[in-house]
C-alpha cells in the first residue's frame, strides 16, 4: 500500500462535454456560440461552447438571459443517450490504464495510476496519452490535472483549459496553492468567497494565515477542512465503485403552475420516473426531498425522512404530496423536484487527512 504522498492521482475533464459533442457530430456548428438545452423562453442551457462563454453564457442559466447575452447563440437540443455513449468510450480508455477510476459525472472522473497496468514511471505521460486517445476515439479534446491527492488534481486540471493539462509534483504543492485565487478552492463558492473577502482572504496565502480556531470559529466544520486544503493536506482515495447517495427527478414547466391540482400531476409524473431509476439501480432511501422553484427563481426544499426504506412511487408521491401541502405557495411555480436520498447504500466515510511529504518524483 503506497503512501499517501506517494500517490499519483489524475483529473480528467472533458471540454465543454455536451457542446463538444454537437460541434463534433455537426460540423456546421465548430466555431460557433452554441447552448445545450432548451432554446424557449421557459428553458434552461444545459452546457454552452467556448465561444459561447466568452459572451458570459454559463451552465443552469435562463434560457433568455443567455440570448441576452450573445444574440448570436445557436441552441441545440440535448441528445443524453449520445453523451452517454461518448462517456463509455472515454471509460473504457481509463480502464486500460488503471482500474481504480472514480467517476464523478458522464465527463469528469479521478484516476489513481500509482500502480498501472503499463507499469509507466510518469503520470504526466500517462495523462498526456489518455488525452491523445480520447481526442483519438472521440474527436473531442480532453484536459486534466495531476497531483497527489484528488483536490490538487481537480484544481488542477482547470489550470490550462481547454485541452491542456498542469501537474502539480509535490514540492510545488505549497507554492501553487499559496498564489491560487480563493474563487479556483474547489468548494469554495460565490458565497463563501464573498465571505472570505471581508476577512481580506482573497488567496491561498491569505487563507493560510488564519488559524485553525479563527476558520473554525466562521465557516464551522467547514473550517477545518480549509485550513487543510491550504497546506495540501487531502486524504481521500479514488473509489472505483463510488456510492449513490441520492436519486431523483425534476421538472421545468413551461408555464407557471400555481393550481396544486396541475402540481401533482406532475408529480405523479415525477415519481414514477424516480421509480423507474429505482428500479434500475436497485436501491431504497429513507428521506424524500420536495424541491420548489417559483417563478422569481427562488428555489425552497422540504424533507421528511421516514423510518423505513421505500421505493415504491406511491410511497414517494404520498410523502411529496405531503411535504408540498406543508405550506402554501404564495408564488407560482416554475419547477417541481422529487429526491429520494438516506439510501440503502450509504456508508458512513471519515475524511482522513495526511501532510504531504516532499521529494516524489512524477
Amino acid at each position: 500500500m503506497h503512501e499517501l504522498a506517494d500517490r499519483k492521482i489524475i483529473h480528467v475533464d472533458m471540454d465543454a462535454f455536451y457542446a463538444s459533442v454537437e460541434q463534433h457530430d455537426n460540423p456546421d456548428l465548430k466555431g460557433k456560440p452554441i447552448a445545450v438545452g432548451g432554446g424557449s423562453d421557459r428553458g434552461v442551457v444545459a452546457a454552452a461552447s467556448y465561444e459561447a462563454r466568452k459572451y458570459g453564457v454559463r451552465s443552469a442559466m435562463p434560457s433568455v438571459t443567455a440570448k441576452r447575452l450573445c444574440p448570436d447563440l445557436i441552441f441545440v437540443k440535448s441528445r443524453f443517450d449520445r453523451y452517454r455513449e461518448v462517456s463509455v468510450q472515454i471509460r473504457e480508455i481509463f480502464h486500460d490504464y488503471t482500474d481504480l477510476v472514480e467517476p464523478l459525472s458522464l465527463d469528469e472522473a479521478y484516476l489513481d495510476v500509482t500502480e498501472n497496468k503499463y507499469n509507466f514511471p510518469s503520470a504526466t505521460i500517462i495523462a498526456y496519452e489518455i488525452r491523445r486517445r480520447i481526442y483519438e476515439v472521440t474527436g473531442i479534446t480532453a484536459s486534466a490535472g495531476i497531483s497527489v491527492n484528488k483536490f490538487i488534481a481537480k484544481i488542477a486540471s482547470d489550470y490550462n483549459k481547454p485541452n491542456g493539462q498542469k501537474t502539480v509534483v509535490p514540492e510545488e504543492i505549497i507554492e501553487f496553492l499559496e498564489q491560487l485565487d480563493i474563487r479556483k478552492f474547489h468548494g469554495i463558492g460565490k458565497v463563501t468567497a464573498e465571505k472570505m473577502y471581508q476577512f481580506g482572504i482573497f488567496t491561498g496565502f491569505d487563507l493560510k494565515q488564519k488559524s485553525l480556531e479563527f476558520l473554525s470559529e466562521n465557516f464551522g466544520k467547514s473550517g477545518t477542512h480549509y485550513y487543510k486544503i491550504v497546506r495540501g493536506i487531502h486524504k481521500s482515495p479514488v473509489k472505483a465503485d463510488r456510492i449513490r447517495k441520492s436519486l431523483g427527478a425534476e421538472r421545468t414547466f413551461s408555464e407557471n403552475i400555481s393550481s396544486e391540482i396541475f402540481m401533482k400531476e406532475r408529480l405523479i409524473q415525477i415519481a414514477e420516473e424516480i421509480e423507474k431509476r429505482i428500479s434500475k439501480s436497485d436501491v431504497a432511501g429513507k428521506t424524500v426531498t420536495l424541491k420548489i422553484k417559483f417563478r422569481d427563481f427562488k428555489t425552497q426544499t422540504r424533507s421528511k425522512t421516514l423510518p423505513y426504506f421505500i421505493r415504491d412511487k406511491q410511497t414517494i408521491l404520498n410523502t411529496a404530496v405531503e411535504l408540498m401541502e406543508q405550506e402554501s405557495f404564495r408564488e407560482s411555480v416554475r419547477l417541481l423536484g422529487i429526491t429520494l436520498s438516506n439510501l440503502n447504500t450509504a456508508k458512513e466515510e471519515e475524511e482522513d487527512f495526511v501532510e504531504v511529504q516532499l521529494g516524489f518524483a512524477f
